[in-house]
């Protein structure tokens, strides 16, 4: 069986994604904090403008790890972790804390999962929307 190799999410890719997701939320008159991860889950890039609540900065950091550990974007998880949802018990069964806010999502590149990006800061919507732009802007 052969494999097709994927090209993993490098540093300028993640300094892409932050420019993109940061000019994206300046044109709304937002400040946020946006952290983006690799397919392994560790840190490529991160930025929280002085001006941003504190707490940004964690909760990007949150919804990154969160779209990348279930690949998806944690706007489409928020019902399925409600009582009686799907996931329901499942931030108590990880090792580090979720976060299903919308804001967080997955980057792909040929199909693959390569990393993540979140975004906080804004209203959730805006921060999902934020994010995406800087997802749609790498492909």
């Amino acid at each position: 069986m052969s494999t097709t190799a994927v090209t993993p999410l490098t540093i300028q890719d993640a300094e892409a994604l932050v420019t993109a997701a940061r000019h994206a939320a300046e044109a709304s008159g937002v400040t946020v904090s946006i952290t983006v991860l690799d397919a392994g889950g560790h840190l490529l890039a991160f930025r929280r403008d002085d001006r941003a609540v504190l707490i940004s900065g964690e909760t990007s950091t949150r919804k990154a790890y969160t779209a990348l550990q279930l690949n998806t974007p944690t706007a489409d998880l928020v019902d399925a972790v409600q009582p009686g949802g799907l996931f329901h018990t499942l931030p108590t069964a990880l090792d580090r804390p979720l976060l299903f806010i919308a804001g967080g999502v997955p980057v792909h590149r040929d199909g693959r999962l390569i990393g993540a990006i979140g975004v906080g800061g804004g209203a959730p919507e805006q921060d999902h929307g934020f994010a995406s732009a800087a997802v749609r802007s790498l492909a």
